[in-house]
């Protein structure tokens, strides 16, 4: 099972318009780079747990038949005078819907997040799991004491046995410096434990009604890479080692037509006047002007305009994004009508009067004096060939 009802609040504005699991990582939604994973080790039955913009995943992975998998999906939520009002049952509850639904889980299975990269071994987490005769099996990850208090971190003794758990300690309170990654191996019999019909979370409430009731609950330590999308730095983050290179198994779009530089298809640009260095992304049927600098990493969208002069450095720029001439964007988010910096602040782009500088690439420019003026002035200022 895929967890992915939530509303994705810590990466606003980029789920204004989509669910946490859909946001795109240089084009390729974060859930899909999972579901590759789990089909990768065998893992092709798959339910989603959809709540919040369901629709979006639920019209993209259809049922998961190009990915080698099945999927189903279980709607947390109802019509109501003709609006879908979404009502998420937490991560246990969901999984008790499905299970009172349809039965599904009738056998050892995987609970995971849909919005974080990983590279886990699954199979090894499951030997330790049978080895264990867990009831449920919580895979962990050592992270630096100086970051214990962004995680959760589980205590376990020496054979691995969960003790306690502590949420988002300080450095020098924490007993354990092992995360949990929100990766679980279960055993049907954890139902048991799980109410019917209410809201109903893992990590808050199944896990320790199990430890209460003396249920052998295990954690495994796996030396794995982790990148998590739970805010709008860490989606930055992520998007730069993906465009390094540094992300395990991520496979980049497009081809490489320069050095460090890919690119989709139907790309406008004469090469020889534009200044571009990777890493560096490009959507199909973008557009480049004569002039323009992109220096990576950067990803730029599909069906962009780039204006002869504008200035784009390590940034992102969504799809049907016109970057104006006189543009400098350094360390920037263009998106869904905002212009967003590393740390998630915002400057909202209508509001702020700034569609002279961006805007929808799609809108009409020929009434627009400002633009045609901000055009003469380059033109004016660019040198004689």
């Amino acid at each position: 099972m895929i967890l992915a009802a939530g509303k994705g609040t810590r990466v606003r504005p980029l789920t204004n318009v989509m669910p946490k699991p859909m946001i795109p990582l240089i084009r390729k939604p974060v859930m899909e780079s999972i579901i590759e994973h789990l089909a990768q080790h065998g893992f092709d039955q798959i339910f989603i747990n959809t709540s919040y913009l369901s629709s979006a995943i639920e019209n993209y992975f259809r049922d998961g038949e190009r990915l080698g998998v099945q999927i189903a999906y279980s709607y947390e939520g109802q019509l109501e005078n003709g609006q879908f009002v979404d009502r998420p049952v937490g991560s246990a509850g969901g999984m008790r819907k499905i299970q009172d639904f349809c039965g599904f889980f009738d056998s050892t299975f995987a609970v995971l997040c849909g919005d974080a990269l990983i590279d886990v071994d699954l199979g090894a987490v499951l030997e330790f799991h049978r080895s264990r005769g867990a009831a449920a099996t919580i895979v962990t990850k050592a992270v630096p004491l100086e970051e214990v208090s962004k995680y959760g971190v589980v205590v376990t003794d020496d054979d691995g046995r969960v003790k306690s758990f502590q949420e988002k300690p300080k450095a020098e309170q924490a007993l354990s410096t092992n995360a949990n990654t929100g990766i679980y191996i279960f055993e049907p019999s954890v139902f048991d434990h799980i109410p019917s019909g209410q809201e109903y979370d893992i990590g808050g409430q199944l896990f320790p009604a199990l430890i209460a009731k003396g249920a052998p609950v295990y954690a495994v330590a796996q030396p794995f890479q982790w990148v998590d999308i739970g805010s709008v730095t860490d989606f930055w983050h992520a998007t730069r080692l993906a465009l390094s290179g540094e992300v395990r198994g991520y496979r980049l779009p497009g081809v490489e037509i320069r050095p460090g530089v890919r690119a989709g298809l139907g790309i406008r640009v004469d090469w020889s006047k534009v200044q571009i260095s990777g890493p560096v992304y490009i959507g199909s049927g973008t557009s480049i002007g004569d002039g323009a600098v992109i220096e990576g990493p950067a990803v730029i969208g599909s069906n962009c305009v780039i204006e002869a002069g504008a200035q784009v450095r390590a940034s992102i720029i969504g799809d049907y994004t016109r970057v104006a001439s006189v543009a400098s964007l350094s360390e920037r988010i263009v998106f869904a009508g905002k212009l967003i910096d590393p740390y998630g602040e915002v400057v909202d782009i209508a509001d702020a009067d700034i569609g002279w500088l961006l805007d929808d690439a799609r809108k009409a420019l020929i009434d627009d004096p400002a633009h045609d003026m901000l055009r003469e002035i380059v033109q004016q200022s660019e040198p004689a060939q």
